[in-house]
């Protein structure tokens, strides 16, 4: 993947992108902000979530050990994964102990995060994807461009067109007088799903979040697709980051008040399901947990940085992103875009990448984001606090920024070469070029400013009196 400013520089030129974008985040934004101030207690929701996920991530060694006897008693079996690698190792072990070849998926995250479905591929299992918009990635050969909408980046037009090309590839045909209509769509969509979901023996998710307690599992959607895939087959896989656990059913409370409405704007989501362990004659016979590390430790220790671990996924700092709205998810070069994936990604993967390093400049620091955030994390916080890291390693542009940093520190602690300084700059201001070299970044899309015809120190000199 290229760097962030590189990516962004060609999405910015696709008009369409751009028009689909801009309507989608516009809609979901606005239609947000009206379900949010049906709550008069929106704040103390808000802040109540940031302080659970706190307390929570304090003490989450022990509220995994109890999440883990709790799920163990019920009849599940859980999984410990240090990284990617180990998890996907554990999946395929467990789907290929079942002798089954197919899986079907719930939208996960975190198995997007350490790309299960390709290791599955290479172990000759088939994983389907039925969340629709994630189908319609999985169908397009796509990669998901939003959180909550991974084919935001698509249009009607486009998915109908993917539908008619792609789906009999992949199972039942799309209907040959298919056209855009969202009704069709879906229809085409379901059709197709129903076979997997009636056919399929494991089934893969993910979790939204899983309460220590009593060791339940929940997944919210919107669809439908969940709930079958959780329901109907003999095994369930599910793939969780160790940061999505709370205490007790009382703080669950609070974030399935604040999730359907950061998220999807509903005061609540269609379909809420939650497991616990297996029962005999209902649901999955066999229940596995696979609890995903992959970074998440690391990120732990970082004081200011592990507030991104209360994220719920809600999307909703993506939808008020100017940046995110303008470039599209693509140019993050991760599964997580947007202002909360700028400040994970590169704590998950560190930033000795050159993409990893350009994350935290993928900002304008306007803190909308922050001021949406159901969980109050402070994302322009974390992103100032992560770009001082990357300048700090150095490499290509930092060299030069430390330099004129301790030149600068250098003048200032110096008054009269300060002065001196600024009676130059303003006498020669008719020299100043407009694009002073290693300022290209800047004076590629802003003006520098003008310095002034006389230095302030002279004018008050003049003044004062």
């Amino acid at each position: 993947m290229p760097t962030f400013p590189k990516a962004a520089h060609d999405a910015v030129r696709d008009e369409t992108l751009r028009a689909n974008l801009r309507h989608a985040t516009h809609t979901i934004r606005d239609k947000r902000a009206r379900a949010v101030a049906e709550l008069d207690d929106w704040a103390e929701l808000r802040e109540a979530g940031r302080r659970i996920k706190d307390h929570t991530l304090r003490h989450l060694d022990r509220y995994l050990l109890q999440l883990e006897e709790a799920v163990t008693a019920a009849g599940g079996t859980v999984h410990w994964a240090a990284d990617a690698d180990e998890a996907n190792r554990i999946v395929a072990d467990l789907v290929k102990a079942t002798g089954e070849t197919e899986v079907v998926k719930v939208k996960s995250m975190a198995t997007q995060e350490i790309g299960l479905n390709e290791a599955l591929a290479a172990e000759g299992i088939r994983a389907y994807e039925t969340d629709l918009a994630e189908l319609i990635v999985q169908l397009g050969d796509d990669r998901p461009s939003h959180i909550l909408v991974p084919a935001i980046h698509r249009n009607r037009a486009e998915i109908r067109d993917v539908f008619r090309s792609e789906m009999a590839r992949w199972g039942r045909p799309a209907p040959d007088d298919l056209t855009d209509t969202p009704a069709e769509l879906a229809e085409a969509a379901r059709l197709h799903l129903r076979e997997k979901f009636l056919r399929a023996r494991v089934g893969i998710s993910g979790a939204n979040f899983m309460v220590a307690e009593t060791g339940t599992l929940v997944v919210v959607e919107s669809e439908g697709n969940g709930r079958m895939c959780l329901t109907l087959p003999e095994t369930l896989i599910s793939v969780v980051g160790i940061e999505k656990v709370v205490p007790t059913w009382r703080d669950l409370e609070v974030f399935l008040q604040t999730l359907p409405r950061s998220s999807t704007a509903e005061r609540m989501n269609p379909y809420t399901s939650m497991w616990t362990g297996t029962t005999d004659g209902d649901g999955p016979e066999s229940f596995h947990l696979v609890l995903l590390d992959a970074g998440r430790t690391d990120v732990l220790a970082d004081a200011t940085g592990r507030q991104a671990l209360r994220c719920i996924r809600c999307s909703a700092c993506l939808n008020v992103c100017p940046v995110y709205e303008r470039a599209g998810g693509h140019a993050y070069g991760s599964v997580y875009p947007g202002p909360i994936g700028a400040i994970l990604t590169p704590q998950l993967r560190g930033t000795a990448s050159e993409i990893d390093a350009s994350l935290p400049y993928a900002s304008s620091l306007c803190g909308a984001c922050y001021e949406v955030c159901p969980v109050a994390i402070d994302i322009p916080e974390v992103l100032v606090h992560l770009r001082e890291r990357v300048a700090g390693q150095g490499g290509p542009g930092h060299r030069l920024e430390r330099a004129a940093v301790r030149a600068a520190g250098w003048v200032l602690d110096r008054p009269g070469v300060l002065a001196a300084g600024e009676r130059l700059a303003a006498r020669t201001r008719g020299l100043h070029p407009k694009n002073p070299p290693g300022a290209g970044a800047w004076t590629g899309s802003r003006d520098l400013p003008e310095v002034p015809a006389e230095p302030f120190r002279e004018w008050w000199r003049k003044n004062r009196s």
